[in-house]
This record gives C-alpha cells, structure tokens and sequence, in this order.
C-alpha cells in the first residue's frame, strides 16, 4: 500500500470506525515548548524528541488531547495561566488541545532527574556499570515515592478530568518510561477505558529488571498490565516483557504464542509496533532552500569517500567507539588517508548529567586525537558539529556513502530510516545488530555488535569498498522498506488495533 493509499485508511479509520470517540495522548514532553526569548518574551515552538514526532502526525486526522509535564520556566507559565484546563495549541492545520500538569518543582525533579533519566533509562539501555552503579540509595526511594508516584498520579487525574468529558470512554494513549504507573490508577477509577501504553526505548531481560528493587519493579510490570495493549518496538522487547510479568508478578497468565498476560482477570495483549519516520513529511524538507544551502555548504566537507553520523551525544550511542574503529581504518588501511571523511553530528542532550557532560569532552579528545595523528596540509579526516540543528544533520546525510549506526542499543533508532530515505548517493547503512531497526532493515545493510571494534572496522572497510550495484541494491532495498513501513503504517496499527479492540467489546456486550 502506497503513502496516499495509507492516508485513505488512517482518514477513513478516524472519521468512521473512532467517530465520536475521542483519544487523548499522554507523555512527559509535548509537541509545543514554550520559553522566554533574551528580551522576556513568550514563544513557541514544535517540540523535540521521536516521541514527539512520531505522534504528532495525528493532529492531521483526529481531533486529540495531549497532555503533557509543564517542563521549562516558559511551560510554566502557560500552565499557570491555563489554570489546570485544556487550550487549542498553536499549530496551523493541527486539531491538537494541550493541557499541561503542573507539578512542584522538586517532585518533577526527583521524578525526572532521579528516577526517569538516571534510574529508568539507565537501566532499559543496560549503562549501568554493575559492579558500582546504581547505588539506590534512601533518596533514590524517596524520589520514587515524591517524585514518580506522585506525578504518575497528577497524569492520571489531568486524564481521568478529560475522560469525563466524553460521552463514551476515550483511547488513552500512554507513552514511555515515564508513565508506567499511570495504567494501573486509569484502571481503577475508569475501568471501561481502552487504554494503550508504548514504549520507545529498549525493554531489558527479567534478570537485569531485578537490580531494581522489588517494589519498584513489580509497580511498574502492575501498571503497565492495567493497560489492553502494551506496545514495544521489537519481537524481542515483546518477549522480554512477557518473562518479566512472568517472573515479577505473583499469579500472571503468560502466553508466549500468543503475545498475553493475564492478571487478575485482565488480559493484556503485548504487541511489536516498531516506530518510523514521517518519509513524506522529510521528501518535502528536502526541496526547502535551508537544507539545499545547508546541503551545498556541507559538500565542500566530504572527500571521495563520506562517512556520517547523527547522534544525541550520550553513552548509549557508542560515539567513541565509532571514532576508534575509524582511526584502526585509516591505520590499517592508508589508501584511505587524504580520501575518506567522517563527519559527524552531535545533538547536546542531559546536558546537567556529568556522565554525559563527561562522555562529550572524551569524545572531543579523541577526534583531535586522531585529526592531529593524521591531518595533512590539505586533509583532515573528521569534521564535526555540536548543535541541535536537524536540517543540517538531514543535508549532511544526502551526502553520505556510509552512514554508521552502532549504538550499544536502541529501541529503534530512527536516523536508520532517515538516512536512507533521504540520501542520494547509494549509502551504505553499517548498523549495530542491537539496534531495534536491525530487525526491519538488518538484511540490507552491514550488521556488527556494538562492542566489537574489529568487527566495526571491518565492517566500515566493505562498506568503502563494496561494488557500485551492490552498494545500488541495497540502497534500494532500503528506501522501499522505510516507505511501505512508515509513521503511517505505524499510527495504523497502533489505532486498528485500539478500534478492533473496542468493537470487539461492543460485539460481546450485545
């Protein structure tokens, strides 16, 4: 099915089969920011992160209501002047309603800074260094307790008020890490709700959940249960989350071959919906005068051969050990030298972590490391930049002849889908096999464990030399699979799924 075909489907799916029937969204950011410029005063702009993104694209064929954390000073304000009530967000040709939750500034930070960031995230990408980290500590316990509960709870009821609004229960659609309680409150104040959680990032074996404390965990697994659908980006998270139920909580009915747990006599499905990219919404950037300036400047970088990355510049990306990999090619292979160039951008993220603050300045090392060991008077063989400028990071992968993915693990990585859909050169994709994208488009490109620096070398090395027709096919095979699997498809399946499960209700009721 084409895109257009798609569009059809997702219109005909919202204005007949979800008629009347509202779906409100929820996630810890939001697709507005609002701040403060230099001179005092309030914008807006489009929010950032996949998440963001991704869901987005709804606005165009449903009326929603999204809630969201009020994050900055600038979120804030608004939520101040909102007092708690929804308002048309400010997004020409969107049917988008915001309401923000408005939580103390200390509880949002033990919920986000202490528990969603270093605790959750740290653990669902396994970054933990085990022998020393995590120490949880009486105020990581506390944090759960003021912190995470207590804005999970402040979601629940912004939810269960909208709810109450409609004259049939609405789709709920819950998001990520940050929200794994929030299913089980729902649950319990409005039970003929059809609700759904997804989540975007990584889920980890049972065995490496239990260095979390028990309580915890079994909060989480409880919460995410309470949902009809709990969505995850791979086959292999879906398992994971099966034996994680199996093994966490006391009396679940697991079904392996069926992808259920039941709990309580609540029956949950566990689905695989890996997330994509908006490849038409990308094509149109493509013709805009930004990029194609941005595309030209950027030309004048790249050597015969180009090799790029995009990355937020954290440890889960495995950035430095993509730099190592490329000083062993140049190292062994020196008809390289003055021919081949990395360029890379990296997108500032967790700023206020030192981990992350840290990983960056080791980062920055080792490229003028390898620069100086290198360069000669007319070459050097990385260029790289350090903003969030995503125009610029899409022109820089037009150009590109192999685009290096290896990070320590995704739960999809969507510059795996843009730099296909965007390049023009017949790029070769070098992807890390635990990358959730590996499973769609591993067969088309390069596949390497992240931690295997030879493997890594040797695999950017084939990239460099494979055969025109090959490097054409693969290419190829790329584009086309990103295209028939796009955000589309993927706001199909989420949504088909939602209305199948609501008409199944009505069908047994009668």
């Amino acid at each position: 099915m084409g895109q257009e075909g798609r569009d059809t489907r997702l219109n005909e799916l919202c204005s007949r089969r979800l008629s009347g029937r509202r779906i409100i969204l929820a996630s810890n950011r939001g697709p507005i920011e609002y701040y403060f410029t230099e001179e005092g005063q309030l914008h807006s702009r489009r929010g950032s992160g996949g998440v963001v993104t991704a869901l987005s694209s709804l606005g165009r064929y449903v009326e929603l209501d999204w809630i969201v954390s009020a994050m900055g000073r600038g979120d804030r304000e608004i939520a101040q002047k909102a007092q708690g009530k929804r308002f048309k967000a400010p997004i020409k040709g969107d049917r988008l309603h915001l309401r923000f939750v408005f939580c103390p500034r200390s509880t949002y930070h033990k919920y986000y800074s202490v528990i969603c960031n270093p605790l959750l995230w740290f653990l669902q990408h396994y970054m933990w260094n085990t022998p020393t980290t995590p120490n949880i500590d009486i105020a990581v316990h506390d944090a759960w307790e003021r912190g995470y509960v207590e804005v999970n709870q402040a979601f629940a009821r912004a939810i269960i008020d909208e709810a109450m609004r409609s004259t049939s229960p609405p789709i709920v659609i819950l998001n990520d890490y940050h929200l794994y309680l929030v299913g089980a409150y729902l649950r319990r104040q409005m039970p003929d709700l059809v609700i759904q959680h997804f989540t975007h990032i990584p889920w980890p074996s049972a065995c490496y959940w239990k260095l979390l404390p028990g309580y915890m965990r079994q909060a989480i697994f409880q919460g995410l249960c309470a949902a009809d659908i709990v969505g995850l980006q791979t086959a292999r998270d879906v398992h994971n989350f099966i034996h994680c139920c199996e093994s966490s909580i006391d009396g679940a009915e697991v079904d392996y071959t069926r992808h259920t747990v039941q709990v309580e006599g609540h029956l949950t499905q566990v689905k695989a919906y890996p997330i994509s990219i908006d490849v038409a919404g990308i094509k149109n950037l493509l013709s805009t005068t930004r990029l194609q300036e941005y595309e030209q400047k950027l030309s004048s970088l790249c050597g015969e051969h180009t090799i790029v990355r995009v990355d937020r510049a954290e440890p889960s990306k495995n950035i430095i050990r993509g730099f190592k990999a490329f000083d062993k090619l140049l190292e062994r292979y020196p008809q390289f030298r003055g021919q081949v160039k990395f360029i890379a951008f990296l997108v500032p993220t967790r700023t206020h972590l030192r981990l992350y603050r840290r990983y960056m300045e080791e980062t920055t090392q080792l490229i003028e490391a390898i620069n100086s060991k290198y360069a000669t008077q007319e070459w050097y063989p990385i260029d790289f930049f350090y903003e969030n400028n995503y125009i610029q990071a899409l022109a820089g992968m037009r150009l590109y002849d192999v685009l290096l993915v290896n990070a320590v693990i995704d739960g999809m990585n969507l510059v795996a889908k843009e730099g296909p859909t965007v390049n023009n050169r017949d790029g070769v994709l070098v992807l890390s096999e635990t990358v959730g994208a590996c499973e769609q488009l591993g067969a088309y490109a390069l596949t390497m464990a992240p931690a295997d620096l030879e493997g890594t070398t040797e695999a950017l090395y084939e990239a460099l030399m494979m055969p025109p027709g090959e490097r054409k096919r693969r290419a190829g095979a790329l584009k086309k699979s990103i295209e028939e699997e796009d955000i589309t498809h993927w706001l199909l399946c989420l949504l088909e799924d939602a209305v199948s499960l609501i008409e199944g209700r009505s069908q047994s009721s009668t």
